[in-house]
C-alpha cells in the first residue's frame, strides 16, 4: 500500500549540511535529508512547494520521498 502523501513548502534548508524543513500543509514542521529528494536536491530552495510522505522517527516528523510541485 503506498504511503499517504501531502503538499508542504521548504522553509529552511541548510545545503551545505544536506538537509531541511518543510512546513507541512497541517502546520507542522518535518525535517528531510537530501537522500529523502532524489536527484531533486540541486534545485531545492527555500519557498520551494513539494510533496512528501510524512512519517515518524525518533528524534520527531520526517519528510520521506520528497518531491517538487
Amino acid at each position: 500500500m503506498p504511503k499517504e502523501r501531502t503538499a508542504g513548502m521548504v522553509v529552511r534548508l541548510m545545503l551545505d549540511k544536506g538537509f531541511g524543513f518543510i512546513k507541512g500543509e497541517d502546520g507542522k514542521e518535518y525535517f528531510f535529508h537530501r537522500s529523502s529528494t532524489g536527484n531533486n536536491w540541486e534545485q531545492m530552495q527555500e519557498s520551494t512547494p513539494v510533496t512528501f510522505s510524512p512519517t515518524e522517527g525518533p528524534k520527531g516528523l520526517r519528510a520521506e520521498d520528497v518531491r517538487l510541485v
